[in-house]
């Protein structure tokens, strides 16, 4: 039976990540690692729980001697690294939390996989999931592809961009077998409403704000969420070794844009009159090192692994609010103590 670790498993990407492995590969014994920081919640992953081919490990990646330890005990054949502060404006406020989550983390799981795979690669996977902001900006033309040179503009994006350089470093200098993907915005359900479109759900539910920084035209490529965990299967099993696969939505919108959708969305869902939500629509002082565009070309995991989004941008829409709407509890639970200071924090 393989062993495979997933870091951040309890979050958003990674329940998603951990559900169709467990699911997917009942031969395979998934471990997951979480910290269970404020966007980490078992509620997210309650259904695989009691799998017999599942394992859930409290534990943070900033700690190496029990990084160490758990890979000495287990001996994993593959790591699919998923752990990341990941929200450019926590990473303004604290950066040097982002380095040693993104980065010293990321040196930990590599020095750990590094020594107990040392004898032999072969049959062995690093996976390492980043983020189409390590490229920078875009003007209004263009895609990111893999060849793009790295240009982070924010602490995180530029944590992330340190972290991708050290994976393949430890290829280049070890011989560590691994790939990496880079990803453009994620949504769906179970995301920590911390980002833009889970957090304008829940403030359109409940009649506040809709905090839209500077004048809203800022474009970002959306990809769902369980179609990136379907992309993550795909290249840890095929894909081709030491080599970097962009993960994109084909679906680029300004998020001025994406805020009015959303909006006639859930009005017709909440059976309030049309353009009541829009009147919510608050535009707030700009945050520093705003990139203008990100778009990806992912032209590559398509050619090569026979990948593509399998909805439209307004079906996985309609699906992530509806999950929502069906799932208040979940919503009041992640968005209570803590999160409230934090809001009133970044956008009063």
């Amino acid at each position: 039976m393989k062993k495979i670790l997933i870091t951040g498993g309890a979050g958003f990407i990674g329940s998603h990540v951990v559900r169709l492995m467990v699911k997917k590969y009942p031969e395979y014994h998934i471990f997951n690692l979480d910290a269970l920081t404020y966007a980490g919640n078992l509620e997210n992953i309650v259904d695989i729980e009691n799998l017999p081919n599942y394992t859930f490990i409290k534990g943070d990646i900033v700690d190496a001697e029990f990084i160490n330890q758990l890979f000495e005990k287990h001996q994993f054949d593959g790591v699919i690294h998923l752990a990341a502060e990941s929200h450019v404006d926590r990473s303004i406020t604290d950066p040097l939390a982002f380095v040693k989550t993104n980065v010293f983390g990321t040196m930990n799981l590599l020095n750990a996989a590094k020594s107990i795979w040392a004898a032999n690669f072969e049959g062995k996977r690093f996976y390492h999931i980043s983020t189409d902001e390590v490229y920078g900006s875009l003007g209004s033309t263009g895609l990111f592809t893999e060849t793009t040179a790295y240009d982070p503009n924010s602490p995180y994006s530029a944590s992330k961009a340190s972290s991708d350089h050290f994976v393949r470093a430890y290829g280049e200098t070890y011989g560590l077998s691994y790939v990496i993907t880079n990803c453009s915005n994620n949504y769906g359900p179970n995301h920590f409403p911390e980002k833009l479109i889970p957090l304008f759900i829940n403030n359109i539910i409940n009649n506040q704000p809709l905090p839209v920084y500077g004048d809203g035209k800022y474009t970002r490529d959306w990809l769902f969420v369980e179609d990136h965990a379907i992309a993550i299967d795909l290249v840890f099993h095929k894909g081709r070794n030491h080599e970097t696969y962009n993960i994109g939505g084909f679906n680029e919108w300004q998020n001025i844009d994406l805020v009015k959708l959303m909006c006639q969305k859930m009005d017709a869902k909440l059976g309030r009159l049309s353009g009541t939500s829009e009147n919510l629509i608050t535009y707030v002082k700009d945050r520093p090192g705003h990139d203008l565009r990100y778009a990806i070309d992912a032209s590559k995991i398509n050619k090569e692994l026979g990948w593509k989004p399998s909805v439209t941008f307004e079906q996985g829409l309609d699906k992530t609010i509806d999950w929502y709407l069906s799932n208040e509890v979940w919503l009041k639970n992640v968005t209570s103590g803590e999160y409230s200071k934090y809001y009133q924090k970044q956008y009063s």
